[in-house]
């Protein structure tokens, strides 16, 4: 598994990160399988909430035998000091490690949430207190939704985070508003050595009156000639790693394309986002969803 530097923090992760929501609604067998094969394919890097469901209950027994193969990064979606200060502690107890290697602000999707979050009393001013006092060694904030490019450019006028997570897929850049933000997002992230992750890598589009064939909330590509497509699109951009999608079954063919993973030419980059006029994009920049 190829590993690109995670910005200031200096940890080599792999392009793989685990993204945890997948084990909140299944068994520990089934956790420990896709932790096994993640292990396999060198993953080092673990993305987990507590609004995972069971997620976090489901990884505390790697957590007791293998904390130091893995960069551990932890989110809240309390947006005050004292709620996000709550979580934290409850998570790290949870989890049986005394420190997390990251904890981010989680799901900023409005200037509203920016501002509570980042406001005197925010819970910006938690994540920085756990700084200092050692129980988280970086600190991040994540978005969701059509307009957070710019709500994650705005914070980082803000606040000196050392990481950012967003959407992005080859059918969210066929706007090109998301694609231009996104693309001025990644080059002040650069300028600032900010590690990035991605979400959504392999999106498809919303379920809409679909059955719902996987644990995602997005309808995924589920094939794995058009998860290679969906991967090496996502990693062809100036990122550190995306995370795997909320689904057990989909972990080892997104860990297979991110080792088979080749970088796209600007052509081919421009062929795909043409060939997305046929699908629905999960964010819709009319509506803000």
């Amino acid at each position: 598994m190829k590993k690109r530097r995670f910005g200031k923090t200096d940890h080599m992760s792999t392009v793989a990160i685990l993204g945890a929501a997948a084990f909140s609604k299944v068994d520990q067998t089934k956790t420990d399988k896709a932790m096994e094969l993640a292990m396999v394919h060198g993953v080092n890097h673990i993305d987990i909430a507590p609004s995972y469901g069971k997620a976090e209950d489901r990884l505390a027994p790697w957590m007791e035998s293998h904390r130091n193969d893995f960069f551990l990064g932890c989110k809240t979606m309390e947006r005050t000091k004292k709620g996000a200060k709550k979580e934290m502690l409850k998570s790290l107890k949870k989890l049986g490690t005394d420190h997390f290697d990251l904890y981010q602000i989680h799901a900023i999707t409005s200037l509203q949430e920016l501002n509570q979050a980042t406001m005197a009393g925010g819970a910006i001013e938690a994540l920085l207190e756990a700084k200092k006092e050692g129980l988280t060694r970086f600190i991040g904030i994540t978005g969701h939704g059509a307009i957070v490019p710019q709500l994650l450019i705005e914070a980082l006028q803000r606040v000196d985070v050392d990481s950012v997570l967003f959407p992005l897929n080859f059918i969210q850049y066929s706007f090109p508003e998301y694609r231009e933000n996104s693309e001025e997002l990644l080059s002040q992230c650069r300028t600032r050595d900010i590690g990035t992750m991605v979400i959504k890598s392999i999106t498809k589009g919303p379920w809409g009156t679909k059955p719902q064939t996987f644990t995602t909330w997005y309808e995924p590509f589920s094939q794995q000639d058009e998860i290679q497509q969906a991967v090496s699109f996502v990693l062809s951009q100036d990122i550190t790693g995306l995370c795997t999608a909320s689904d057990t079954e989909l972990i080892p063919l997104i860990l297979q394309a991110c080792e088979k993973h080749s970088s796209l030419s600007k052509d081919e980059q421009v062929e795909m986002i043409k060939s997305a006029a046929i699908f629905e994009p999960l964010f819709n920049l009319n509506n803000n969803h």
